[in-house]
This record gives C-alpha cells, structure tokens and sequence, in this order.
C-alpha cells in the first residue's frame, strides 16, 4: 500500500514537471544574466564618463545611444546564446509557442519605452531617461514573468522601484541605471544560477 502511494506521488510531480516544461520558458540561464549585468555596469560608467567630460549636445546623445545600442546587443546575443545552449543540453525546442508568448509579453513594453526613450533623447531631456528605461523594462519583466520563473517578476519589481527613484534623484540617473541594469542582474543572475543551474549539475 505504502509502495503504491509513493509510487503516485512520484508519478504525480513527474507530470507536474512536464506541464510546467510545457507552459514554462526555462532556458533563462543565470550566468548569462550576470554577464549581462557586467556589460550594463562597464556601459553604465562608460556612459558617466561621457556625461562628465561634457561633450556637445548632438554628439553626446549620438555616444550615448550607440553605448546603449552596443551594451543591449551584447547583452541579447549572450542571454540568446545560453538560452540556446540550455535548451539543446535539455533537448528542448527554443522556438516553441510558450517562447513565442514570453517574447510578445516581454517586446512590447520594452519597445514602446525604447521608443519613448528615444524621444527624450532627441528632445535632449537627458535627465529622465535613465528612469524612462528602467521603468519599461521592469513592466516588460513582470509582463513576461508569467511564462518563466517566479524571480523575473521580482527582478521586474525590483528594476521598477528602482526607475521611480531615479526620477525623484533626477540627477543620479546613471548611478540608478548602473544599480538596475548592472548590479540587479548580477544579483538576480547569481541567485537563479544557483537555484536553477547548479541544482542541475
């Protein structure tokens, strides 16, 4: 009897497992985030070191969104690259309808505040961009959040409180963009990478 009901419940959190597979993005890898989070802290001081040298107005935005520019890209290509690798070892198909929706839910907040960011860039109101960024980008997380981990909407949350601080601290918006960007990442990173990757090796 004993046997038998362990068996089920055994049998239970297998099914359990492969309903969240399916209905769950998990290739999110936490190493990939934490190098995401280097190249957003060197791109944050980077971006410092243009604001303080006081370059004129047009080629101070043109620097500062190809810095941005280069830095999202970077940080895409990685996280891509060891979601790929993480879906291959698992025998897992990275392009599949759950990857599709957490795609959608995450590219259009982060769009239309990329956009949004934009303009204020052009209109040279330099001071609310970085809080413009973080507060898009935290939405699109939590947006997504729902078709992978839990710690996405918590890093999502967290990128949010951190925008709104950096528009009342309007000055500090690259302290704030460094601390949201760059150090989150490597913290949120470290910890899904022990939670998630290590207890998988």
């Amino acid at each position: 009897m004993f046997m038998v009901m362990n068996k089920q419940i055994e049998d239970i959190k297998e099914i359990r497992k492969m309903m969240e597979k399916s209905s769950k993005f998990t290739s999110i890898n936490g190493l990939s985030l934490i190098i995401a989070g280097v190249f957003a802290t060197i791109g944050g001081w980077y971006a410092k070191s243009l604001l303080n040298n006081q370059y004129e107005s047009t080629d101070l935005i043109l620097s500062l969104f190809i810095t941005a520019l280069v830095i999202l890209v970077l940080a895409v290509g990685v996280i891509s690259f060891f979601a790929w690798r993480k879906a291959k070892k698992n025998n897992q198909s990275l392009l599949n309808s759950v990857t599709r929706r957490a795609a959608y839910n995450l590219l259009v907040p982060l769009v239309v505040g990329g956009l949004f960011s934009l303009l204020l860039l052009l209109r040279g109101d330099m001071a609310l961009v970085a809080s413009s960024t973080l507060i898009f980008y935290g939405l699109s997380l939590v947006n997504a959040s729902k078709y992978t981990f839990s710690d996405i909407h918590i890093l999502g949350i967290c990128e949010v409180i951190i925008g709104l601080l950096a528009a009342v601290f309007l000055y500090n918006g690259i302290l704030f963009w460094i601390l949201g960007f760059g150090v989150c990442h490597i913290v949120f990173g470290t910890i899904m990478y022990i939670k998630y990757d290590l207890k998988k090796k």
